[in-house]
């Protein structure tokens, strides 16, 4: 996600800080970028140039220092509240005071992110969609402490990257994954009761309810590991059994079958 929300920032003509703890990461995410511009060349979306003009805006940092003079920082490191914490604990101490800090989490408590700084009210969710330079939605994200003016400044950059920015409180899951994973989750479910195939479960997801997408190919989209990660939050903090995760998810992120991005899900695909 943090490559594609680099790149959404980086086509709107602002330059972009990315690091990484791990040198690697930031490596495949400027490859995926590089890749991801190329082909937009190769199909006349944009020219050579334009691509040149894009890359060029993107800065590969190796500690935070480098990138202080940032003007709006955004987190999207792995979905744990421990490391979220810690990494917000240092950006409070480094950036200054009118700084936005924001958290593209996609299930996490930006209360709880925001206990770890001296300045929680700067603090403020940020979650994009994948893709991130595509999917027009942003769910601005208010905590208990966040303030109005940390939201609208929010809300800007958003509409800088001709996002639509929706307001939401926080709560488990706020707005699309509280209602889209537990519908991945039933169609797991569907699978597993042997319903149906995982075709036919698509197919009558998309022509049956006008969804552009099957819920079984949109969690290998998003990640089968992610839309586990969520249930299990969602089930943990709402203290509901009906978000329970179903078994099949938990199966397949054993045996990693992730979606996409390893290349076999609820579907198998190229590399």
């Amino acid at each position: 996600m943090g490559s594609g929300i680099a790149q959404c920032i980086a086509e709107h003509g602002m330059r972009v800080f990315i690091l990484d703890s791990n040198p690697e990461i930031v490596k495949k995410a400027v490859s995926k970028i590089s890749e991801r511009l190329q082909r937009a060349v190769d199909s006349g979306e944009i020219t050579s140039d334009h691509r040149k003009e894009i890359f060029e805006k993107i800065c590969i940092v190796e500690n935070l220092n480098q990138a202080e003079d940032a003007d709006f920082v955004i987190e999207a490191i792995i979905e744990d509240i421990e490391n979220k914490k810690n990494l917000f604990n240092r950006l409070d101490k480094i950036f200054s005071n009118d700084i936005v800090l924001a958290s593209n989490t996609s299930s996490l408590s930006i209360s709880e992110i925001a206990k770890s700084a001296n300045h929680p009210e700067r603090i403020a969710g940020m979650h994009f969609f994948n893709p991130a330079y595509k999917m027009k939605l942003v769910e601005v994200v208010k905590g208990i402490k966040t303030s109005r003016d940390t939201i609208e400044k929010t809300k800007k950059l958003a509409n800088i990257l001709e996002k639509i920015p929706v307001e939401v409180n926080d709560t488990p899951g706020f707005i699309v994954n509280r209602i889209l994973i537990p519908m991945i989750n039933e169609a797991a479910f569907a699978l597993q009761d042997n319903v149906a195939d995982k075709e036919s479960i698509d197919t009558a997801m998309k022509l049956g309810a006008a969804h552009p997408m099957g819920p079984l190919a949109l969690a290998d989209l998003i990640g089968i590991d992610v839309c586990l990660h969520i249930m299990e939050s969602l089930e943990k903090n709402l203290n509901n059994p009906k978000y329970k995760p179903c078994e099949l998810l938990k199966q397949m992120v054993k045996e990693n079958k992730l979606g996409r991005k390893t290349g076999q899900g609820f579907y198998t695909y190229k590399k």
